[in-house]
Formats: C-alpha cells, structure tokens, sequence
C-alpha cells in the first residue's frame, strides 16, 4: 500500500505520517487516559468510545473530553494541541459496579459553562443521563431492564432536540425516549405502526405517554452503530447481519440497503452533505454507498482486520470553483465561520457543496476525505474522488492507477470546507429531489482508484426489487472474464469466503418475515456487487499508531484523535497546528506549549 517503509519499519508504531497536507505528528503530552497512565487490561471490556462537547466558556478553553475505560468514565477539560494534559484533575470520574459503560453522547445544544447533559449506555441495557459538570445523576432509563436487557451499542441525541434520544442494542432494537417521560414500572405493551422488508416499528401502547416513544426491530442480530444525517432527517443503520439500511427517520420509511461482502457491518458515516454514506466492518473492508443513487460506487482496501470506525474528515474535504478562491493557509479568515466539533456547518461551505447539485455547465469539483480504524491497529485515510463519484467521463476509460507517493498536489483553488451541522439541510430530503449529476467538463484529479471503466452506469433509484435486473444489466458490455484477469492481482484475500456467512435463522429477533435474504443471491446485485465490479481504493496512508485495538476515531478542527483498547486517548496535530493556539490563548504560560 501507501505506508512508508518496508521489513521491520511495518510493524514499528508510527508517532507522524505525512499526507498532501503535510506532516501530522503525535502529540505525547496531550494523551489522556486513566490518572495512572496504566495501559488498561481491556480482556472482556467494551470498547473505548471518546465523546467531544464545547461549553462556550469565556476562558477560550471550553472544549471537554468524555471516554470510558472498563467500569470507568472520565470527564476532562481537553487541551488539545494548546497545553499537555493534566489528568491529575478530572472534572468528574465514576466507577460502575455490575455493569460498564459501553457509549455515550453530549447534547450540543443545550451545553453551557455551568451545565452539560451527557447520555451513558451500559452494558446491562441502562441508560443514564448525567450532568458532569454538576456532578448530578439526573435520570435512569430501563433501569429495570424491562425494555432491553442487552447491551447498548449506540446512543444519540436527536439532531435538533433537547430531550429526544435514540438507543440501540445487542437484540437489535432501537428505542427512541423522551428525558421529559419516564419509563413505567412494568414491560412496555406495543402495537405496530410500520412494517417493511427486515423492520418493523411500534409504538408504545399506554394510557399516558411513557418512554420508549418507539421501538424499531431493524435485521438480524446486533444493531452495531447508527448515525443521523447531517440534516437529521434520515438515520443510517448498520447490523451485524451485514446490512446498510438508511430510513427516513420522521416518515419512518426504508430509503434503500446495501450488504457487506461478508460478516457483520460495525461502522457507519456521513459525508459532510450527506450524499454518501460510508460504512465498515468484518469484510476487512471501507465500503462507500451513494444516498442518491442507492448503490455501492467504491471500495477501500487497507486494513489487514475488521474496521471498527469509519468517519469523513470535513476539514480536508476539498472543493474546487470555476472561479477559485485563495486559501493561505491561515485560519483567520475562516475563524467566524468555525465552532468545535463540526456541529453547525458554516453556510460558505454548504453553499459550496451544493453547487454540485446545480445545472451549470461547470459544477464544482469535490474531494471527500474520510478516515478509518480497526483492529490491525491501523489508521487509514481516503480520499473519495470524481474519477469515483462521477464514472461517466472519457477520463475514467484510461484511468491508471496512481502511485500515492506520487499524487499530485490539490488544485489552487481547493479549499478546507469548515464544519458540518446536525441541523442544516443540504439538499438530499429525498433521492429524488437531488439531481444527480451526468456531466463534468473539468480535468479530473489524479487518484488511488484502480482503474474501472463502468463503474456505475446509470443507475436511477436502486430499490431491492430491481437489484438483480438492474446489476446484470449495469455490466452487460463487460467481458467479466476479462475483468477478473485484470484485477486478479488487487483481489481481496477472502473473496472466496461466502460460506463464512451464517445463514441461521434468527426468528426471535424478525418475527415479522421469515424471508431470509442469502448471501449467495445478493452477491454480484446491486446489494452486494462483486468486487471486480467496483472500483477499489487503496488509502493514502495506513499506518500501525497502537499496541492493541483502536476504537476512536474523530477528526477536530486542529487535530484528529484516536484511541486505543488500553485506554489512551491521542491527539495528532494538523499539518501547522502544533502549538498554533499557545501563542493566541496561552501566552502567559510557555511552559505547556508542545512543540
């Protein structure tokens, strides 16, 4: 692949890596874990998860860190690439007996100096709402595991809300609760409202309202992740039966699904328009899926095992005008459009995305960045490019594969698109309503795509019922044979590993249809297409950065940060940003500045 070296320097942790941007580097003064320092035993524990808030405190310091360590949860101000973390002084720490954090999530909305409300999932089923500031324990949801007894595998304020959340669990189930409700003292009675393909919801059957508002039964097996779309309207799924399936969470309606090649799906994200969706899991594989067309456009082969977060970087995602505007580099220009943690989308950068749906006859040119983690202990990073998002150019017939350490530099005009925003609409309320788009007339950037000549022909509304017909007749002008030959060398190691699948049943957990979708029939369709069929990405970078597993994977405006198994949280300074805040908000004190 792209990584630096060869032989022993392979398997040596990486503490830099250098992209088109420049140089990342680790910063290991500001790397939080538990106050010991300890690496964590984490034989039997859940996952390390890393939850980010902004309280807009007057002090200029007002970002804060949440992660879960075995029965423990902290709670620090976070520092980042301005001063060395002080774990000595947590703002709040809990320990859990009988049961461990699994997830939890900040409302955003509603956090302020004095106050923050932070949601807690266990692995009992609980859910806790806790203030950390105030150091209060507010309110306990199915605390009697009358609701779910299964661990809790994702929780999510709603985008927009201040008291409406989202839980999933192990049993698959998704519940949706209000803070203002409280949760009954016997097992809730439901009836159904909507059924479809592989789901069903139901509503809560009660004289007064109570929480859950609703429960969505979503696959086969474990609801891993979900994630709401950057104008909230649509939530994207992700199962351990392998399957996408991205609904339209207000009419509570399946917008469309897609299979992983084999095993469960782990991960699921947005791109900062929310017209892709990009989702990884034990097939070792990134696969990115198209909102609008409803069908896989790409693949992304780096990591040696499962891949156990996916997230776009919408700092780097580049957009290129036809009538460029300079970036220097320096962040003033940018500084009022920006607030931490890519919560709220400036409206420049929005308007910069949606040229791409206009009918100009220059749209605009766009690279998505996105990262990966997983248990190989890599980190990789992606660019998603319009010899991928847009296949009908001549260009794309002679496409050649393209050395990374030979990639050119992005165009002058590219720009850092600056946030995103859980409440800004962008365009994609329904697949019908965004026009796709057919023609380009702009020289496309090089790439690390392999080169693929078809890989999309056109392709209207990818509903299941048309899957079959449609991916027979997407390759007709193809030689398949010939296409296996030339990719014969790029073939994923386990592309002969269908019988890995499970087919068991799981009627306890579908009880709605007994129609069990077969890995051998949606292999080569539009759910699942061959991997000859689509183009395969190789990552920018892919490095070793830990000793055990990696489950964190954000990406800041300064920084990106990932964690490990053991407990260590770290942050990895842009290109430039080492020490940049010091010199602005720290000058009094050097001593903390990391250089």
């Amino acid at each position: 692949m792209a990584a630096e070296g060869g032989g022993k320097e392979m398997n040596e942790i990486k503490t830099q890596f250098t992209t088109r941007e420049g140089v990342y580097k680790l910063l290991t003064h500001s790397e939080y874990s538990r106050p010991n320092r300890v690496p964590f035993n984490s034989q039997g524990s859940n996952p390390v998860k890393v939850s980010f808030v902004n309280v807009n405190d007057q002090s200029g310091n007002g970002d804060r860190i949440c992660f879960n360590v075995g029965r423990e949860l902290y709670f620090y101000i976070y520092k980042g690439v301005r001063k060395a973390a002080d774990l000595s002084k947590p703002i709040d720490k809990r320990i859990y007996k009988g049961t461990q954090p699994t997830c939890h999530d900040f409302n955003h909305l509603t956090a302020t100096a004095e106050s923050v409300s932070l949601l807690v999932g266990f692995s009992a089923g609980q859910v806790q709402l806790i203030d950390p500031i105030k150091k209060e324990t507010s309110k306990l949801f199915n605390e009697e595991r009358l609701i779910d007894k299964s661990r809790v595998t994702c929780v999510k304020w709603v985008p927009g809300s201040e008291s409406l959340f989202l839980v999933s669990h192990a049993s698959g189930n998704m519940y949706l609760y209000n803070t203002e409700h409280t949760c009954g003292t016997t097992a809730p009675h439901y009836q159904l409202l909507k059924q479809g393909e592989n789901y069903s919801v139901h509503t809560c059957k009660s004289k007064s309202t109570r929480n859950p508002l609703l429960k969505w039964t979503v696959g086969e097996g474990a609801l891993n992740e979900f994630a709401f779309s950057p104008d909230g309207k649509f939530l994207a799924c992700v199962s351990q039966d392998g399957f996408l399936r991205v609904f339209n969470f207000d009419a509570v309606e399946l917008h469309g699904t897609m299979k992983s090649y084999f095993g469960g799906l782990l991960c699921v994200c947005w791109s900062p328009d929310g017209k892709y969706i990009v989702a990884g899991g034990e097939d070792d594989l990134v696969t990115v899926w198209s909102f609008l067309d409803c069908r896989v456009i790409a693949r992304g082969h780096g990591h040696k095992s499962w891949v156990s977060v996916v997230a776009f970087d919408h700092y780097t995602t580049s957009v290129e005008e036809s009538d460029p505007m300079e970036f220097s580099g320096s962040d003033e220009d940018f500084q009022d459009q920006m607030i931490h943690f890519g919560r709220d989308r400036a409206n420049s950068t929005q308007s910069r995305l949606s040229k791409r749906n206009s009918t100009d006859s220059r749209p605009v040119s766009v690279t998505y960045r996105f990262g990966s983690v997983g248990q190989d202990t890599q980190l990789c990073l992606w660019d998603l490019t319009e010899d991928i998002l847009f296949p009908h150019l001549p260009l794309s017939r002679t496409r050649t594969h393209t050395n990374v350490m030979n990639a050119t530099s992005p165009p002058a005009g590219a720009t850092l698109i600056t946030n995103t925003s859980s409440n800004t609409t962008n365009g994609n309320n329904s697949g019908a309503s965004t026009p796709g788009i057919n023609s380009l007339s702009t020289t496309l950037p090089r790439s690390n795509s392999l080169p693929h000549s078809a890989a999309g022909g056109g392709i209207g509304s990818g509903i299941m019922d048309s899957a079959i017909a449609t991916g027979v007749s997407k390759f007709a002008t193809l030689s398949l044979h010939d296409r296996k030959e030339r990719h014969h060398e790029k073939d994923h190691k386990r592309n002969h590993s269908m019988g890995h699948i499970s087919s068991k049943s799981s009627d306890k957990l579908n009880l709605l249809t007994k129609t069990k979708t077969d890995p051998a029939k949606t292999l080569g369709t539009l759910l699942c297409p061959r991997m000859e069929d689509v183009p395969l990405l190789e990552p920018l970078i892919c490095k070793k950065i830990a000793h055990e597993r990696l489950t964190v994977l954000i990406f800041l405006e300064d920084c990106l940060v990932t964690a490990c198994q053991e407990g260590f949280i770290c942050t990895w300074a842009r290109p430039g940003k080492v020490g940049l805040l010091s010199s602005q908000n720290q000058a009094s004190s050097p001593s903390g500045t990391v250089v």
